[in-house]
C-alpha cells in the first residue's frame, strides 16, 4: 500500500469515524470502537516497522564497517606478501646466477664414469673449497709490496656530517670525487676532479643522485663507474647501482656479516667496502670467531665470492681498515679519539705478519676517522675525518724487504 493510499484510508476512517459520532447510536459506537482497535493496531504495526527499519540499517552499517576494516587488512596483507615474493624473487635470481656459477666452475667429467658416493664427495668438497679457503690470486701486474710508512696529511675541506665516506673511482684512473655524507642518506655527491672539490670557492658538484635505497654505515665504494654500498635496513645486503641510470644492477647477501659492527669505534659500520691493486672487497666482523675480520674477495661483475680468509685481526678499538695489494691494514684508536695505529695487518699471500712488521703511525689530526679507503693509483688515503675530508700520502716497499727486516 502506498502512502497516499494510506492516507486516503485513513481519511476516510475519519470521515466515517465523524458521522458515527454524529448519528450517536449504539451500533455505531461498536463500529467506531473496532475503528479505533484496527487505527491502534495500525500504528502498533508502523511502530514496529519504523523499529526494524532501524535496526536493519544499524546492521547494514555495522557490516559496512566490518567489511572496510577487513578490507585495509586485506590490503595491508596484500602488500606483505607483494614484498616477500618481491625479496624471495631476488633470492631465486641469486641462487641462480650462484648454480650456474658453480657449474662453471666445476670441471667436466663426461667422459669419466664415477660412483655416485664418490662424486658426491666431491661436490661437497668443491662448495666447501668455494666458500672458504686460503688461495693465492694471481695477478697479470705486480703486487709484491707492503705499506711502509703513512707520510703526510693534507686536509683538503670541512663538509657534511661528522660521519661520511668520500674517494675517487680507482678503475682507469677516473678524476671523479665522490662523497656520501652521514651513516643514513641516499645522496651521492659527484664532482668533477680533486680540484674543483677542493676549491676554496663553493663550487656546486657536478650531479647530485638519488639512490633507489638508502645506505647504511661509511662502507662503500665507487668502482668501474657503479657503487656498492650496504643497503638500509638489512642485515647483510651489498647493493651494485649503475650510476650512470641510478638503478641496482645486482646485489648479494653476504654469510655470516652484519650481525656485530665491523669495527667497535664506528656502531653504524657493517659492511666495508674496499678496493686495492686486486679488485673488490668487503670487510666484516664474525661474533662466532671471536669478533676478528673477515676478508672476502668479490667479483666486480657479479659479486660471487672468490674467497674468504678469517683474519686474527680484532674489531675491538678498531676504527677502519683498508687493503694494498691483499693485504689487510687494520688502524686502531681509542674512545677519546687518540693517535691512529696500524697494529694488525692480514696478508692473503701469507709473506708479512703482524709480529715481523712495526706499528705504522698516523699524523696528527683531529679525532678519529669513520671512514678510510685506498686509492691504489694515487697512492693514497682518502679519510673522513671529523667531518674533515683528509688525504694521507703512503708509501710502500717490496713485501720481500719488509719481512727481512
Amino acid at each position: 500500500m502506498s502512502d497516499r493510499e494510506f492516507f486516503v484510508l485513513l481519511l476516510c476512517v475519519f470521515v466515517s469515524v465523524s458521522s458515527v459520532k454524529s448519528q450517536g447510536s449504539p451500533q455505531d459506537a461498536f463500529i467506531l470502537q473496532y475503528l479505533e482497535r484496527r487505527l491502534a493496531q495500525i500504528e502498533e504495526r508502523l511502530n514496529q516497522c519504523e523499529q526494524n527499519t532501524l535496526s536493519v540499517t544499524q546492521k547494514t552499517y555495522d557490516v559496512s564497517s566490518e567489511m572496510r576494516g577487513h578490507l585495509s587488512t586485506l590490503n595491508v596483507l596484500r602488500s606483505e606478501v607483494r614484498s616477500q615474493l618481491e625479496s624471495i624473487s631476488t633470492r631465486v635470481e641469486r641462487v641462480e646466477r650462484e648454480l650456474e656459477y658453480l657449474e662453471n666452475k666445476m670441471p667436466a667429467q663426461s667422459d669419466i664414469e664415477m660412483e655416485e658416493a664418490l662424486l658426491e664427495q666431491q661436490i661437497k668438497a668443491a662448495e666447501l673449497d668455494q666458500l672458504k679457503r686460503k688461495a693465492k690470486i694471481n695477478v697479470e701486474n705486480d703486487c709484491n709490496v707492503a705499506l711502509s710508512e703513512i707520510k703526510s696529511l693534507k686536509i683538503m675541506k670541512k663538509m657534511g656530517d661528522n660521519a661520511g665516506s668520500w674517494f675517487k673511482d680507482p678503475f682507469l684512473g677516473s678524476a671523479k670525487v665522490y662523497l656520501l655524507s652521514g651513516v643514513r642518506n641516499n645522496t651521492l655527491l659527484e664532482y668533477g676532479s680533486l680540484q674543483s672539490f677542493s676549491d676554496r670557492i663553493a663550487v656546486p658538484p657536478v650531479k647530485v643522485s638519488r639512490l633507489p635505497f638508502s645506505w647504511q654505515g661509511t662502507g662503500h665504494m665507487v668502482y668501474n663507474g657503479f657503487l656498492y654500498y650496504h643497503k638500509a635496513d638489512t642485515l647483510n645486503q651489498i647493493l651494485k647501482v649503475d650510476l650512470s641510470n641510478g638503478t641496482v644492477v645486482d646485489s648479494t647477501l653476504l654469510p655470516g656479516a652484519g650481525r656485530i659492527p665491523v669495527y667497535s669505534l664506528n656502531t653504524n659500520t657493517y659492511l666495508d667496502m674496499a678496493v686495492d691493486e686486486l679488485g673488490l672487497w668487503v670487510i666484516h666482523a664474525d661474533p662466532e670467531y671471536g669478533g676478528n675480520l673477515v676478508l672476502t674477495k668479490l667479483d666486480k661483475g657479479n659479486l660471487a665470492f672468490e674467497s674468504i680468509w678469517d683474519t686474527q685481526c680484532k674489531s675491538h678499538d678498531a676504527e677502519g681498515a683498508f687493503i694494498i695489494c691483499g693485504t689487510l691494514y687494520v688502524v686502531y684508536n681509542t674512545h677519546y679519539g687518540g693517535r691512529s695505529t696500524v697494529q694488525c695487518l692480514y696478508d692473503i699471500h701469507d709473506t708479512i705478519h703482524s709480529s715481523e712488521s712495526p706499528v705504522l703511525f698516523f699524523p696528527k689530526r683531529y679525532t678519529s676517522h669513520s671512514s678510510i679507503h685506498y686509492h691504489p693509483g694515487d697512492k693514497q688515503l682518502y679519510a673522513w675525518d671529523d667531518g674533515y675530508q683528509t688525504i694521507y700520502q703512503v708509501e710502500t716497499t717490496a713485501s720481500d724487504q719488509i719481512t727481512a727486516e
